[in-house]
């Protein structure tokens, strides 16, 4: 198993937020604050992990007419013990993430990594499938919110940065956030549509060295 290509593939290339742009409905909401967007990203990534591991346990025994149902079982099990944890020893943030921890159920991220990968897949790459594909949506989401918490308030986790700055409340709202990942979105894809000309360019200056050495010998 390519485990690197698996942790790549989860962090870059296929991005959940970035690239499938699946998820985007707790992204745009709970990026008001880094705290919030923290908090959102250890609750995704602890249920994609569990749940990819649960169901690669039980892949070979799952009817695959009922699989989907039995997948939402799953995951809401793991979401229902994020969301009691969070209200027992973290009454603050369980407040401010509300509904969007329950609907983690429903997000497109984790059911297409149980139904694509842990399905197909053993325990361990299952697992290292969920943690990195959570974490990818985390990366994007902290990203999200430190612009808009910095820019919509002049503040981060809380602390002023730069006094007198006058923030701009656009950014706080749900606008600001569609601008923003609009912006996140342009700059990843071009990053990513210069590093792919950059591979194949150098793949055909190797194929084209080759050819070159067999002709010469």
């Amino acid at each position: 198993m390519n485990y690197k290509k698996i942790i790549k593939d989860a962090l870059v290339d296929n991005n959940p937020v970035l690239v499938q742009l699946i998820g985007l409905c707790s992204v745009l909401a709970i990026s008001i604050n880094v705290q919030n967007a923290l908090a959102m990203t250890a609750a995704v990534t602890f249920v994609t992990t569990l749940s990819n591991a649960s169901i690669s346990l039980v892949r070979k025994i799952v009817p695959d007419k009922i699989r989907i149902p039995i997948y939402v079982v799953v995951i809401a099990t793991f979401v229902t013990l994020v969301d009691m944890f969070l209200n027992a020893f973290a009454p603050d943030i369980y407040a401010s993430l509300g509904l969007f921890i329950p609907l983690i159920v429903v997000n497109c991220l984790i059911l297409a990594r149980a139904e694509s990968f842990a399905s197909k897949n053993t325990l361990f790459p299952s697992m290292v499938d969920g943690f990195f594909s959570g974490l990818g949506y985390g990366v994007a989401i902290t990203i999200l919110a430190i612009v808009r918490e910095i820019v919509g308030s002049g503040k981060l986790m809380g602390i002023t940065l730069i006094e007198g700055f006058q923030p701009m409340r656009l950014f706080a709202m749900p606008p600001g956030a569609f601008i923003v990942l609009g912006i996140m979105i342009f700059i990843f894809k071009n990053i990513n549509d210069k590093r792919t000309k950059k591979s194949s360019k150098s793949d055909n200056e190797l194929i084209s060295d080759d050819v070159i050495t067999t002709e010469v010998q």
